[in-house]
């Protein structure tokens, strides 16, 4: 049998891996309803199980306005972490994007401005990910963890704090110290 020469394949999410939707999220709705919800609030829950369920129509509209996707910040590190990634590994950003397509745009254009160095051919838009070929998933849902063939990696936030079964990062620090070791 013959050794496979390409690099180890690494598929990163994007939503509360390497972009911070909750605290876009939190900004708009503590903003539009004189709110003062934390991240610390939504330890082992989603923002849905926070919010009166008559406001939740309003949490949708966020997701699915125009400009909720390009505003979102980096998380800590993540860019600096993936292109030293990249060096070593085949590094691709798996998105469940179908869960909101009106976002693949906006999302599409927050990825070549933040993380230049992922080349469009290796960027999903995708609903299951458990069709990836690759030998991790970091990821902040446990779904989609369940169903990936590779090694799952749980990516710490607030509405998985409960979850286990899984390595669990909570940073890209820790990610940095998982894949590239210091010598």
């Amino acid at each position: 049998m013959k050794k496979s020469l390409t690099p180890p394949r690494i598929c990163v999410d994007m939503d509360e891996v390497i972009a911070d939707t909750v605290a876009e999220h939190l900004t708009r709705y503590n903003r539009d309803y004189n709110g003062n919800i934390t991240k610390a609030d939504l330890r082992g829950k989603w923002i849905w199980d926070v919010v009166s369920i008559d406001r939740h129509p309003r949490l949708e509209e966020y997701l699915r306005s125009d400009d909720f996707f390009d505003v979102l910040d980096v998380m800590p590190d993540a860019q600096r972490v993936l292109r030293r990634l990249q060096q070593q590994f085949e590094v691709f950003i798996a998105s469940a994007a179908m869960e909101v397509p009106t976002s693949f745009n906006a999302k599409y254009r927050w990825l070549e401005r933040h993380f230049p160095t992922i080349p469009a051919t290796h960027i999903v838009f995708c609903g299951d990910k458990s069709i990836l070929r690759a030998d991790f998933l970091i990821d902040d849902n446990p779904r989609q963890l369940r169903r990936f063939s590779g090694a799952g990696i749980l990516y710490d936030a607030p509405h998985n704090a409960a979850v286990t079964g899984f390595p669990r990062v909570h940073n890209w620090l820790e990610i940095e110290s998982l894949f590239l070791p210091e010598k």
